[in-house]
């Protein structure tokens, strides 16, 4: 059971205490505010519905006389006030029960709904304290309590560095475990928080090692931090970190905005992938950094694309897809046969060039910086699980965007401009590259075309789903290269097929 309290001296604390419960609620909470009249219950609602629609100005009625008041927003939100409620019989008239099951529900005078009130309702009783409130919160959602405290830790973080009143908004935060904020000051300067606590290591799920010492993701923030400061040092258009927690996992950083390489319906801009590839060309003309100073003496070691990482990886597609699609497990011996081949295409990567690759170089994590010039108009957001690894996996990751639909043309277009840019600068194996390029292509198809049955059936995150016909069809691109020819025929046999052009 949590019980929290918190004094609210005025209008803007209560305000400020809205956006912290907009960042904390999530699908099936039910808010049961209770209070006298005037306490600040419909003051606290608006403000947290307005941080939900990011809209300071959104009209916020309460709801006395309709009872509820709906809004269709990130999350959707429903706002009821049974203050006239007669029977509690009413409310299941009101769509509580359908609220829950998508979005949130704030109820004023939940006193009214009675045992129709659910079980788990999160309950804040606000009072008059002097010229202020006092908010008391108690539920026994530890969900819930272990959000609010780790969103009341970043308020504290922000005030404790001089960013008292800052406006807080979500920005963004899915399948990972890292979110982010865009932070307003009072003074009208805008920032970029960045949520990542320490990563809670699972259990041992081979030679002794959790899944994210496995496949080397970041743990902390400190690669973060290392990546950022190098990508900087050499004249790339990241971040500049203004404030950091790193026993917290809490950086404030810069707003690059929000403009990214996509155009309003989601389509790639021509422009702007052909210049995050130029970019991606100078990059690699560079030598290959194998550490890095994250501050205060300390080095990060940057880990490598080793063979056991990327056959674990690859195995995600016997685990998931294949049995979903089949309705049975793979046999021994195809599992065997499976990554016997990627043993030996793993063994064809051994002569192509290595570099820090960022990993997910692709539309999510691109933005785009119009007041700057050339390459240096591409701003990079993700990085933290950097690695070293074939040169080909960022441009495999541009080229065949899982998540948005590269015409062939166009990845034709940028495969040529990058290598025409390494040719320029000579010392580059084309022939090689293109090996690499279309192992790469075949090894993250293979994984991403497992993690979206997994993000599935595991996490419940159907949306994903949709991206596959996509990645079906980068699959069948790497299968154009000889090298992949084994392999073809493998996924071929075990009844895997490549999609057509989603053009």
């Amino acid at each position: 059971m949590m019980d929290f309290s918190i004094f609210l001296g005025d209008d803007d604390a209560t305000t400020a205490f809205g956006e912290d419960l907009a960042l904390t609620v999530k699908p099936g909470d039910c808010l049961a505010l209770s209070g006298d009249l005037g306490a600040g219950k419909t003051a606290l609602s608006r403000a947290l519905i307005r941080a939900l629609a990011n809209d300071d100005a959104i009209e916020v009625p309460s709801p006395t006389f309709t009872l509820v008041q709906t809004y269709e927003l990130r999350i959707p939100i429903s706002h009821f006030d049974l203050y006239r409620l007669t029977d509690e019989s009413e409310i299941s008239e009101l769509g509580l029960d359908e609220t829950l099951e998508k979005g949130v529900a704030l109820i004023e005078w939940p006193e009214k709904a009675g045992q129709s009130l659910p079980r788990h309702a999160i309950c804040i009783e606000i009072t008059h304290e002097g010229a202020g409130r006092r908010l008391t919160l108690r539920t026994d959602s530890q969900r819930f309590a272990d959000r609010l405290k780790r969103v009341r830790a970043i308020r504290e973080f922000l005030d404790s560095r001089g960013y008292q009143g800052a406006a807080r908004r979500f920005l963004t935060g899915d399948s990972s475990f890292r979110a982010y904020e865009r932070i307003l000051t009072a003074e009208d300067k805008t920032y970029v928080l960045m949520d990542s606590p320490a990563r809670s290591n699972g259990p041992p799920i081979r030679d002794g090692k959790p899944y994210s010492q496995l496949v080397h993701l970041a743990e902390n923030v400190k690669p973060f931090i290392a990546v950022d400061k190098y990508l900087r040092s050499i004249g790339l258009s990241a971040p500049e970190i203004h404030e950091t927690d790193i026993t917290q996992g809490i950086l404030l950083i810069e707003d690059l905005g929000s403009e990214g390489v996509l155009d309003d319906a989601g389509r790639p801009i021509a422009e702007r992938y052909e210049e995050a590839v130029r970019c991606l060309a100078d990059f690699h003309r560079r030598p290959m950094p194998e550490t890095l100073p994250i501050g205060n003496g300390e080095i990060h070691r940057i880990p490598s694309f080793e063979r056991s990482t990327l056959k674990f990886e690859c195995e995600v597609l016997l685990d998931w897809h294949v049995p979903w699609r089949r309705g049975e497990p793979v046999t021994d011996a195809e599992r065997a046969d499976y990554l016997d081949i990627w043993d030996h295409l793993i063994d064809e990567l051994q002569t192509v060039e290595k570099q820090l690759v960022m990993r997910d170089y692709h539309s999510p994590n691109l933005l785009w910086l119009s007041e700057r010039d050339g390459f240096d108009r591409i701003g990079m957001i993700d990085f933290q699980d950097a690695i070293i690894g074939p040169s080909s996996y960022d441009v495999v990751s541009i080229t065949q965007d899982a998540r948005v639909t590269v015409p062939r043309a166009l990845k034709e277009r940028l495969l040529d401009i990058y290598l025409e840019a390494r040719d320029r600068n000579g010392g580059f194996d084309r022939t090689l590259f293109l090996k690499s390029h279309a192992i790469m292509s075949a090894q993250r198809a293979c994984r991403l075309n497992g993690l979206w049955v997994r993000l599935l059936q595991r996490d419940h995150l159907p949306g994903y789903m949709r991206h596959m016909p996509r990645t079906l069809w980068h699959l069948g691109m790497a299968f154009e290269h000889p090298v992949t020819a084994p392999l073809r025929d493998w996924c071929k046999k075990a009844g895997i097929p490549t999609a057509e052009s989603p053009e």
